[in-house]
């Protein structure tokens, strides 16, 4: 092929013929022209960002062979179907494969009868694969979920460290491009360097998806949640992920019970069960699958309105893959994390059955203790999600997780952080959440009393507080930054410098009130969106067009609609009506200041009732 046909206008003729897109997404174009200029080059793109067109596109365009290296089955099975349903010759090759399927396939890609071939990482290992390669025309060899080479992945697999002796060994060095839907910086070095990238062109589009509303809910009764939510969504496909095969087994029988169409997917079913329960899934035949993370890569069904977590993730690269795979046709659709301390547990015992030691342990528990923070987080969580995988942003509030629209007044916390701070520090930063919370509550348990922390001035400080309510806002700290745990399976809690000025009395701390621990109604939308209930005569026509008002200003500060007034305030307001400055700052939550700023659109809708 000549290299006049090599260009963007060539490749988005053939997007339109096979794909039937106008045009690229953002992020495929600038990939796809680094790959047909020759240049190796690395993609972090979202879960549903397109990735496989960035190499398929050029794999059309570029002489002989483009070889993919896929972790999955499955994977490569639904890559291929795709391939070939558009026209694109394709092909895999794995252990479903017998010997002579297996030959025929190698003898068609020599006779240039195959553009892509997909192959799994553990066959790049095998010397009799290497020769037959050897002997073919390889222009570019294409790495999907790239991540699983480095050691401080999620899904690290020894096998894709195979992937650069075996392109070193080809009698010429092809294009190298490797992608993945989540890497921090040093996944991100690991895979140029593990992989032996050449001077790599990086490209990173950002993960934070619009049309995700990222929600992490604490407190809720989690099956009463699944099985309201599954049900009042019950036209709408989605995923439940659970930690383990019986949390699977258990919330599935549940569903079904309750007469709502589920499946299961866990490593314990049968081949043939997973194979059922996952096609079942994808033609719309059911509508809920509840899995392990087992489930899920790989799986292109784009019209997934929901991803619920019935458990915390182990760390944040599996959360973003996991609830990645919510709206991928870009509607909107809910990521929902139901957190409970118990989920922490859980996480630690899975990592201690884990064979791993040394650093790659202690990995696994610094990005542990990184996810927990993640769910006590009171700030913008796609802030929070992008700030770990070290992407710049622009810290406008996304304004639809639930942090956004937690909409409690925030509240002057300083004098309980400075307790929380100085009962840490008296106990010299060597014991973990739970027992400092024991002292606050002034609890008369052994540990409390064998080290004499009965005797500290902030003994039972809090003592109006439960221990879970205590516990709770030393973790919300925590993610704010004033304190810190080390690393390990029974972290210690540590005083950051930002406490150090809180207890100078230099740092003021706002946050928002906290709600109480009885139990929670997870059928009641209100709470779980953090509205107030607000006083019994709310004209609820009035206070709609009031949330109209507050948001259009929302959206000319670029700011969440919390910032302007709570819902708190806008209730009141509809049952004073105020149309004098006076009776409007009478109002809880407006101040001067907030009604300089907003207070006047307000206003003169009241003047206008008149």
């Amino acid at each position: 092929m000549s290299t006049e046909v090599l260009t963007m206008e060539h490749a988005q003729q053939l997007l339109q013929k096979y794909y039937g897109y106008p045009d690229f997404r953002e992020g495929q174009r600038r990939i796809v022209e680094s790959v047909l200029t020759g240049a190796d080059t690395l993609g972090i793109m979202p879960t549903g960002g397109g990735k496989s067109i960035c190499y398929q596109i050029p794999a059309l365009m570029l002489p002989g062979l483009t070889l993919v290296v896929s972790p999955l089955i499955s994977l490569m099975k639904d890559q291929v179907d795709a391939l070939t349903a558009m026209g694109v010759s394709a092909a895999y090759i794995n252990s479903t494969l017998s010997g002579k399927e297996v030959n025929d396939r190698i003898r068609a890609a020599r006779r240039g009868e195959i553009k892509l071939l997909y192959v799994a990482p553990e066959r790049l290992e095998l010397d009799w694969f290497r020769e037959e390669m050897s002997g073919l025309t390889i222009s570019c060899v294409a790495v999907d979920e790239a991540h699983c080479v480095s050691q401080w992945g999620h899904d690290f697999r020894t096998s894709y460290l195979a992937v650069s002796p075996f392109v070193e060994s080809l009698p010429q060095r092809p294009i190298l491009a490797a992608f993945t839907a989540t890497a921090t910086p040093e996944v991100m070095d690991d895979m140029v360097r593990l992989l032996r990238l050449a001077d790599p062109a990086v490209f990173v589009t950002g993960l934070g998806r619009d049309n995700l509303a990222m929600s992490v809910l604490r407190g809720e009764n989690k099956r009463e949640f699944v099985l309201n939510y599954a049900n009042t969504h019950a036209h709408q496909p989605g995923i439940v992920y659970a930690a383990t095969r019986k949390e699977v087994d258990d919330l599935y029988e549940r569903l079904r019970r309750a007469g709502i169409p589920a499946g299961r997917y866990h490593a314990g079913l049968s081949d043939k069960e997973r194979e059922e329960s996952q096609e079942a899934f994808l033609y719309d035949d059911i509508r809920v699958m509840v899995a392990t993370n087992a489930f899920g890569m790989g799986i292109d069904k784009s019209n997934v309105r929901y991803v619920i977590h019935y458990n915390m993730p182990k760390n944040m690269e599996a959360y973003v893959q996991e609830a990645g795979r919510a709206g991928r046709d870009g509607e909107p659709s809910e990521c929902i994390l139901l957190f409970s301390p118990q989920d922490i547990m859980t996480q630690k015992f899975l990592i201690e059955q884990n064979p791993q030691e040394g650093d790659r342990k202690r990995n696994e528990y610094r990005k542990l203790q990184q996810m927990i923070e993640y769910c006590y987080q009171t700030s913008c969580l796609r802030w929070a999600m992008l700030d770990y995988f070290g992407e710049a942003h622009d810290h406008k509030p996304c304004g639809i997780c639930s942090s956004c629209r937690d909409e409690r007044e925030l509240v002057d916390m300083t004098r309980d952080a400075q307790i929380v701070f100085s009962c840490i520090h008296r106990m010299r930063e060597r014991f973990g959440v739970s027992l400092v919370a024991s002292v606050l509550k002034g609890s008369q348990n052994k540990k409390v009393l064998q080290y004499g922390f009965d005797a500290l001035p902030t003994y039972g400080m809090l003592r109006t507080r439960t221990e879970k309510e205590i516990s709770e806002l030393i973790n919300v700290f925590i993610a704010e930054g004033y304190l810190a745990l080390s690393e390990g399976q029974y972290p210690v809690v540590r005083l950051q410098p930002l406490a150090v000025e809180v207890l100078k009395s230099r740092h003021q701390v706002m946050m928002r009130a906290p709600e109480p621990s009885a139990p929670s109604k997870s059928s009641s939308g209100s709470r779980r969106r953090g509205y107030d209930e607000g006083p019994s005569a709310v004209n609820e026509t009035v206070f709609e067009q009031l949330r109209l008002i507050r948001r259009d200003l929302a959206e000319k500060e670029h700011v969440p609609s919390y910032i302007i007034f709570n819902d708190a305030t806008l209730r009141e307001m509809s049952v004073v009506c105020p149309t004098h400055e006076a009776d409007m700052l009478r109002i809880k939550g407006v101040g001067e200041v907030k009604y300089r700023k907003y207070g006047k659109p307000f206003l003169e809708f009241f003047q206008n009732m008149e």
